[in-house]
């Protein structure tokens, strides 16, 4: 039998949702404030602009990147693998904005049903997780190719191992969004909503669902990228430098910095304001950070479109794979380096090695004797 006393929350958390008065549809009445919330230019006309250009720079470069790395190189290296399953995780996120752009320029009203309306939460949300975790793996075995090179390298089987494992735990957790109804017809605007109204009787599902993903996608993938950069950092300045690897190694710095406040800037706001959020509905405090939380997660998945510019544009190997590519080469064998690569990394146990001649190779001084350099590859 239907509930006749539906009581909503909207999660905005402005105020508490009126009962409803139509239980064969499960509609709910909103307040005032809730009213304007929905029908701000904030959310109408800011929110799918900006998705109209992530989709807009994102999808081509996503594409591209992802093509590169699955079709114009034969040869799979476990970086490679690693960008390719981030690329992929951002192209899915991105491939769903039409949808969001249209409930958003249409008022917030959701006219494509229930079950597309889940599908379209469920990837936004675990594509979003999916690039954040793909982005800690990126960090680590970057740390461990630059502070580690003699070390046991990780085989491409086993990194491929990881990201299956990764889609899966991350679809897995996204189960619970299915669970429950994600639209909702709103009486005096006669508009449905999809996932920004949920029922008072609902509300234990995405509590601690978004909690749990706010956790394991967010704050458990923050900790890994910044101990590894930090361990990368301070190893990098301990290393041997000289005139001219200086600046390699200043723009090797600039640009984990770089990745490194860009995850920052895109993750932590949003995921700050979802836990603040949910904690207090899962309480049963009113609050009123959801707009903001609904606006940082709009800026913040313009990482998905500045990703390729920084973990593959700014490569002179990639943009190599792309001249190729558009110019229908032959796939290129070569592992790429990106940035990483002009930094020289050595360890004790190395030695340079002793200058040896023959008579068809003249005789180099030891002091011109080059000291071989660890390349390494992203």
């Amino acid at each position: 039998m239907p509930d006749n006393n539906f009581t909503g929350v909207i999660q905005a958390g402005f105020d508490i949702i009126h009962d409803n008065k139509d239980s064969v549809n499960h509609s709910v009445t909103v307040t005032n404030t809730s009213m304007k919330a929905l029908h701000s230019s904030l959310t109408t006309i800011f929110i799918p602009t900006v998705y109209i250009f992530i989709f807009i720079v994102g999808l081509p470069t996503n594409a591209m990147a992802l093509w590169v790395f699955l079709f114009r190189t034969k040869k799979k290296h476990p970086s490679s693998i690693l960008m390719a399953n981030r690329a992929l995780a951002d192209l899915l996120f991105i491939v769903w904005l039409p949808l969001k752009i249209i409930y958003h320029f249409n008022g917030n009203d959701w006219t494509f049903g229930e079950p597309l309306c889940k599908v379209l939460v469920g990837f936004f949300y675990g594509n979003m997780y999916c690039s954040a975790i793909f982005i800690a793996c990126i960090s680590a075995q970057r740390y461990w190719a630059i502070v580690h090179p003699l070390s046991q390298k990780l085989s491409s089987r086993v990194t491929v191992c990881v990201c299956v494992c990764v889609w899966i735990v991350v679809w897995v957790l996204t189960v619970p969004l299915y669970l429950y109804d994600q639209t909702v017809k709103v009486n005096n605007l006669d508009i449905t909503t999809c996932h920004d109204i949920i029922r008072s009787n609902q509300t234990y599902i995405p509590v601690g669902y978004f909690l749990t993903m706010g956790t394991v996608g967010y704050v458990v993938p923050c900790v890994v990228c910044i101990v590894s950069y930090l361990l990368t950092f301070l190893s990098l300045r301990r290393s041997i430098t000289d005139s001219s690897r200086s600046k390699k190694k200043r723009k090797a710095i600039v640009l984990m910095v770089t990745v490194l406040v860009m995850f920052l800037v895109c993750f932590t706001p949003s995921n700050i304001m979802l836990m603040v959020h949910y904690s207090l509905l899962g309480a049963k405090i009113p609050n009123n950070v959801y707009v903001i939380y609904i606006v940082a997660l709009c800026l913040g998945s313009l990482n998905s479109c500045l990703d390729p510019f920084v973990y593959y544009y700014i490569s002179e190997e990639f943009r190599g794979y792309v001249r190729n590519a558009l110019m229908c080469h032959h796939p290129l064998t070569e592992p790429m380096s990106v940035s990483y690569s002009a930094v020289k990394t050595y360890t004790n146990s190395l030695t340079p090695p002793t200058n040896t001649t023959s008579s068809s190779t003249p005789t180099s001084s030891p002091t011109s004797t080059p000291i071989p350099a660890l390349k390494v590859y992203n």
